[in-house]
């Protein structure tokens, strides 16, 4: 394979995709930030894609999310002269026809031939930027085309069609040449199709966790791993799960310590599960899910002194992003004051909210609230209900016993 970039630009893919297991992340961006203040806008562009989020660049690199600078630095891209920048910025939306004008390009069609052209001399990166261009149909603007530029609707879907069918080879070539993204697309083209013009091939899609992993892809080693976990091989998932996490991919840390809580393969330990999911509180699509396991943790009290306020930190922190899956615990917390200040109508309402049936405690809680008429009016029948529910658990039976049937009627009322 020939050069396609500048040496600072193709170091700073290699540190970036190729070998991203070196952890040369902050050694990449250092290159592309002084290409890119020398005028190389292929630089510019690959720094934007850094500040993008883990759809764009591996997490373990850690950088932050910054989209108001991204898309400034992609617009200078095409503004320095990069096709790469032209392509990349097409697919973010940052390439208004008033901005495509700016470009030194006579159409996106030249700026589409020149980064395919690095994509057939074996760029990884240029593949998968081709293959982009195919698979999420920006061809159509490259190539100036639309539905009336043919005779019939069918003539259109097969340009279509011979059109996004092209990604496959790309995605392909860039994954097996380091850009472990491209596996990503691959299988959604395989197990959604697109739409009726490409059928879904989910057959395709099933060995490339494991191929991923097998080239050594931190996120894939993930991805096997829970895959395997779920299939109930846990010990060859964890085995893959500990060598992703070993290699800087923080999500992998939340599977091995659900793993150690629920004794899923390895003996439970709560102490590792602790150790292990406090990595992956920050990492991406895991990170609710780590902060609820840790908030049963800490309000349980296994493996730990409980610790109500730091439970109640935890679990409020999922809650605010949408997850109800602690809201007993933190229905809890509000109804004893712990943690947290007490107050009884934010417990009715955080138990309100949880989706499946409530424990035996949370029951009691309800039936003591609405027996009681505490931030709510008060209800003995409901109340009876709730406690009744709530079988044998202590403090639902004493509580039961302040009610009584009323005579005439047979109502339940609370004893005065």
């Amino acid at each position: 394979m020939g050069k396609c970039y500048s040496d600072a630009v193709e170091r700073a893919l290699a540190y970036l995709y190729y070998h991203e297991k070196e952890h040369k992340g902050q050694e990449a961006l250092e290159l592309l930030k002084q290409a890119s203040e020398a005028g190389d806008g292929d630089a510019t562009c690959i720094l934007a894609r850094c500040m993008c989020g883990s759809q764009y660049v591996w997490e373990g690199h850690g950088f932050p999310d910054n989209d108001k600078e991204a898309a400034r630095l992609l617009h200078r891209s095409v503004e320095q002269g990069s096709a790469l920048g032209v392509l990349v910025s097409l697919r973010s939306g940052e390439l208004p026809e008033f901005r495509e004008r700016k470009m030194p390009f006579a159409s996106l069609q030249e700026a589409f031939d020149i980064v395919l052209e690095k994509a057939k001399q074996g760029d990884a990166f240029s593949q998968y930027t081709i293959g982009n261009s195919y698979f999420w149909w920006d061809f159509l603007r490259i190539q100036g085309k639309g539905q009336n530029s043919f005779a019939s609707h069918e003539e259109f879907k097969a340009y279509l069609k011979q059109n996004i069918e092209q990604c496959e080879d790309w995605f392909w070539k860039a994954f097996r040449g380091g850009m472990y993204l491209a596996g990503n697309n691959l299988r959604h083209y395989y197990t959604n199709g697109d739409e009726d013009i490409i059928l879904p091939q989910p057959e395709k899609a099933e060995p490339i966790n494991r191929m991923g992993a097998e080239y050594g892809y931190p996120y894939y080693e993930k991805e096997y791993g829970a895959e395997l976990l779920n299939n109930n091989r846990a010990e060859e998932g964890l085995t893959w799960l500990k060598k992703a996490a070993d290699h800087g991919e923080v999500s992998a840390n939340y599977y091995i310590g659900q793993a150690y809580y629920c004794g899923d393969g390895v003996e439970e330990n709560n102490a590792l599960a602790i150790q292990y999911l406090e990595k992956s509180l920050n990492a991406s699509g895991v990170s609710i899910g780590s902060h609820n396991i840790l908030g049963e943790i800490y309000y349980q009290g296994f493996g730990v002194e409980p610790d109500y306020a730091k439970a109640f930190q935890l679990l409020s922190w999922a809650y605010e992003r949408g997850s109800t899956w602690g809201v007993e615990y933190l229905g809890r917390c509000y109804f004893y004051g712990r943690g947290t200040q007490q107050n009884y109508e934010l417990a009715r309402q955080m138990m309100e909210k949880k989706e499946s049936p409530l424990r035996s405690e949370g029951l009691y809680i309800m039936g003591y609230i609405y027996g009681n008429g505490l931030g709510v009016q008060a209800d003995a029948p409901k109340a009876v209900a709730y406690l009744q529910k709530a079988g044998d658990f202590g403090p639902a039976v004493e509580e039961l016993r302040n009610y009584k049937k009323t005579f005439f009627g047979g109502k339940w009322v609370r004893r005065k």
